[in-house]
């Protein structure tokens, strides 16, 4: 999607009823054409009449909202960080992925959790202890340690790199699972897209800056 403002809803990327039954084709109307274009209007609307903030860019602006003029500062944390989160969302799942990570992310999955198996209960912990509205996320330091987070609303773990994001906004299951995110989480989990994650963690090894250290 574009870097800075005008932003525009991108294309689900793949067809509305390729991740059922895991994710119904009505959730996927929902969640994308409704939510997460919401979030791109009110971003523009915000920005519209602001031409000193529309070069900012996108992870700038989820960054570094506390700088901006306190009558958007808070819209712009939530919709930046609501577009920022569903754009990642999106992309990081597929109608039939690969069951596991390869190469430097399969590497480094075995040395910071053990195994898959439990980098999904770390997962799952971080997703529903998110009390309320929020994110878990599988991120990156800038050395590749990977590492569990959980933000609330649409805050990001940015300057962290994320890898993966479960959304747990009740608007993301509960059209198909109610209040049941334990079982939202394990359906989310079968459609990661581990090939494309596994692409993402080496390209961003590639071109990380190194991390100072004392």
């Amino acid at each position: 999607m574009e870097t800075h403002y005008p932003f525009t809803l991108p294309p689900l990327p793949f067809a509305y009823d390729a991740l059922a039954p895991e994710l119904d084709e009505k959730t996927m109307h929902f969640h994308h054409d409704k939510h997460f274009a919401a979030y791109v209007d009110n971003l523009n609307k915000l920005l519209s009449d602001r031409p000193e903030y529309q070069g900012w860019s996108l992870e700038k602006l989820c960054q570094d909202w506390p700088e901006l003029p306190e009558d958007i500062r808070q819209g712009v944390r939530n919709n930046a960080g609501g577009v920022y989160n569903h754009d990642l969302y999106f992309k990081t799942l597929a109608p039939t992925p690969a069951t596991a990570p390869d190469g430097e992310l399969e590497g480094a999955v075995i040395r910071e959790f053990g195994d898959l198996t439990k980098l999904k209960a770390a997962m799952k912990a971080a997703a529903l202890g998110q009390f309320g509205s929020g994110w878990a996320w599988l991120v990156s330091d800038c050395d590749g340690k990977l590492s569990i987070q959980k933000t609330p609303n649409q805050d990001t773990p940015l300057p962290l790199c994320p890898l993966l994001c479960c959304d747990v906004w009740e608007h993301a299951y509960y059209l198909q699972y109610q209040n049941r995110r334990a079982d939202y989480f394990d359906a989310w989990w079968l459609l990661v897209d581990w090939p494309q994650l596994s692409r993402t963690y080496g390209d961003f090894l590639a071109r990380r800056p190194r991390c100072p250290h004392p």
